[in-house]
């Protein structure tokens, strides 16, 4: 009897589990499909191609892999990304790797807003993602990340433009009147509930800047995002503000 990836929305075997999350994560580096083929070739499961492929094929039909042509390979949906982000929360976060450079930020001279800027450059930088911070008070929202999610193939479209335009818009607008608390908030796709866009996603916290400024550190992206890298760099930037 094969051991379970458990997961509040779905069970499924251990093997199934580790074979979406090779295919998750391939699919995050490259923005292509993925065949059974690539995944045969690459990891080893102890198992037959034909395994690996019939494994593929039952996952596709829990609505975990879809295929977007008949010859293509599989393509992660919402719920796939939604199942591997809750075994990410479920395990201990790492702290990231170049917490010193966070450390760095905080320890440089200047006001609110510069070390604002400098730390959503630096969350733009190492995310790819667009980074923003609300401050309350000041009734102040800072974004910085064009130029690196523009890189991103899915930009490559006029129509992802335009939507992660609106969606930036709306999220502007609405942020200071949504509940986000001190915990992690990731909203996959059609999880966001600042439109009715389902392109991406938004990672948000709130924390405490110096001066007990209250605030929300957000990073927005394609669903294709490193989820692992972004829970733990901005959960590493909210333990570093909590001491600081």
């Amino acid at each position: 009897m094969l051991a379970v990836y458990h997961s509040n929305i779905m069970t499924i075997t251990d093997r199934q589990g580790n074979i979406l999350e090779r295919i998750i994560k391939e699919y995050i580096n490259s923005a292509q499909p993925v065949g059974s083929k690539l995944i045969e070739e690459k990891y080893d499961f102890g198992v037959s191609p034909a395994t690996i492929r019939s494994e593929m094929q039952r996952m596709t039909d829990l609505g975990l892999l879809y295929q977007p042509h008949t010859s293509a390979g599989r393509i992660p949906t919402d719920k796939a990304y939604r199942f591997f982000v809750n075994n990410l929360l479920e395990e201990e976060v790492s702290e990231f790797k170049n917490i010193f450079e966070v450390k760095e930020i905080f320890g440089q001279e200047g006001d609110i807003f510069k070390l604002i800027t400098d730390l959503s450059k630096f969350l733009a930088m190492t995310s790819s993602n667009l980074a923003t911070i609300h401050l309350f008070k000041k009734d102040f929202f800072w974004k910085e990340g064009w130029e690196e999610i523009l890189k991103e193939p899915e930009f490559e479209k006029k129509d992802f433009v335009f939507n992660f335009t609106k969606l930036l818009n709306r999220f502007e607008k609405d942020i200071k009147d949504f509940e986000i608390n001190s915990n992690i908030k990731i909203y996959i796709g059609n999880e966001n509930p600042f439109s009715k866009i389902k392109d991406f996603s938004i990672i948000s916290c709130k924390c405490f800047f110096p001066g007990k400024e209250e605030g929300i550190i957000s990073l927005i992206g394609p669903k294709r995002m490193a989820y692992g890298k972004n829970i733990s760099l901005i959960n590493s930037i909210v333990k570093v503000l909590e001491d600081y």
